[in-house]
């Protein structure tokens, strides 16, 4: 039985040092009884209390980290079917498959291209993290230049596709410094290819024919002690993949079924005719529990939505996205370029200041901590009050950058003008638009006069 927060916190150092992430052991523990935490994350805990809590906390799906560097990346870990009811913790790897005997220069090429794939959305670097390179020919010595060539010239992390061992041991050397991810394992090659994760530390997949062939494979894998696996069920045909992703998420959460507590790697690469109907079934296996979904080519018009799409379903729904609070720069603003103040929801922060930018008036441009919510609703929730507003313009450091005292608030909140003047005696606060759309024409009305 899972052990409560409090068993948990009975079991810590209590030194309350804050470097678990969290201010507090309590803190801590109940993130460990909720699943949201690693115990490996407190580096003071005893062992004797690593032993009892070790079962107890693991989250039921466990985490496997692959890869180093930018791209390294955590699937698995998660504590819920359904995004609604808490959270989805760590996002859908999104890779392409590459074919050993890619010839040097071709591959070169390609992985210029895939490398310059990055895309800004609110805020953050949205790309993709991994490419599969797939053992074609068993010839040993090509895979391995090919994965070299890869880990040496891209930013990529790495899935080694091959059921020679003697291959694969060949590439481990030249690209263990990934942490890349072995695939697979089978009936037929499971020992060696356990002894070689095993031995090097790595990630493994497991490849089975079918549900009751992979619970089998997992048990055997877990009782050589590998604790990193990546499930492959082995099905290719849409209806089937989607049942058993579901099944096999199912199983651990609420069954309690360790031998199925795994993320899962898929293969849209495997299923379609065209990258088109590749992006459409990775659309459907980001939503519905996939660890890693292959493609067969990153081509910006199918992989911007899947990134756009895994953005979305592994934001926390009861935490808005939020820019940090302070004073922004837009354009080279100097001691006369206008102030202006609106809360920290990013799209809020990402629209306004895309129109003060498109305006071309330099501006200085003051986030306030809002806890995530827009100008209305946070106005009407009384986080974006008069005085409230006020002290943080005094206390933000804005009076020592201009030399004047104006501030333009947001039209939709122009109400809270009077207690800001209460609040800043000497400002000028100045109404501005209601709509975004409108700041530049404003910005270059209002501050030519």
């Amino acid at each position: 039985m899972a052990l409560t927060g409090i068993q948990i916190f009975k079991l810590l150092p209590k030194t309350n040092c804050g470097e678990c992430g969290v201010p507090t052991c309590l803190a801590f523990a109940m993130n460990l009884a909720a699943g949201k935490a690693e115990l490996d994350a407190c580096p003071y805990v005893s062992d004797e209390a690593r032993e009892k809590l070790s079962e107890a906390s693991a989250p039921p799906i466990r985490p496997v980290a692959i890869g180093t560097g930018v791209r390294a990346f955590k699937i698995g870990g998660e504590t819920v079917m359904f995004r609604h009811e808490k959270t989805f913790y760590n996002p859908t790897a999104i890779g392409v498959l590459v074919n050993s005997n890619e010839a040097p220069e071709s591959l070169g090429r390609k992985l210029k291209v895939w490398n310059a794939f990055q895309f800004e959305r609110v805020g953050l670097n949205l790309r993709p993290e991994l490419i599969a390179l797939k053992d074609v020919n068993g010839d040993g010595a090509g895979f391995a230049a090919a994965a070299k060539k890869i880990a040496e010239e891209s930013e990529f992390n790495l899935i080694l596709m091959s059921e020679s061992l003697e291959a694969m041991k060949a590439a481990v050397e030249v690209c263990a410094f990934k942490r890349p991810l072995l695939y697979a394992a089978t009936e037929k090659n499971f020992e060696g290819m356990g002894e070689l994760a095993k031995e090097k530390g790595l990630p493994l997949a497991v490849k089975a024919d079918g549900m009751d062939s992979l619970i089998a494979l997992s048990d055997k894998l877990s009782g050589m002690g590998l604790k990193d696996l990546v499930l492959d069920s082995g099905a290719r045909e849409a209806k089937q993949l989607f049942h058993d992703q579901v099944a096999i998420r199912r199983a651990p959460l609420k069954a309690g079924n360790r031998s199925l507590g795994f993320p899962t790697i898929t293969f849209p690469c495997e299923m379609g005719g065209n990258l088109d109907v590749e992006s459409l079934l990775a659309a459907m296996l980001i939503a519905k529990y996939a660890g890693i979904v292959v493609l067969s080519d990153f081509k910006g018009e199918n992989l911007f939505p899947l990134l756009v799409e895994r953005l979305n379903i592994y934001t926390d729904p009861q935490r808005p996205m939020t820019v940090t609070q302070g004073i922004y720069e837009i354009g080279a603003p100097d001691e006369n370029s206008p102030v202006l103040v609106t809360t920290n929801f990013s799209l809020t922060y990402f629209i306004v200041s895309g129109e003060i930018e498109g305006s071309r008036v330099p501006s200085w441009l003051l986030i306030m901590d809002t806890e995530g919510l827009s100008v209305m609703t946070a106005w009407a929730a009384g986080k974006f009050s008069g005085d409230a507003v006020g002290v943080f313009v005094k206390k933000s450091g804005i009076a020592e950058k201009v030399a004047h005292k104006k501030i333009i608030i947001p039209g939709y909140a122009a109400s809270i003008s009077g207690d800001m003047e209460e609040e800043l005696p000497g400002w000028e606060i100045i109404i501005g638009p209601r709509d975004a759309s409108l700041i530049p024409k404003f910005l270059k009305d209002m501050w030519a006069k």
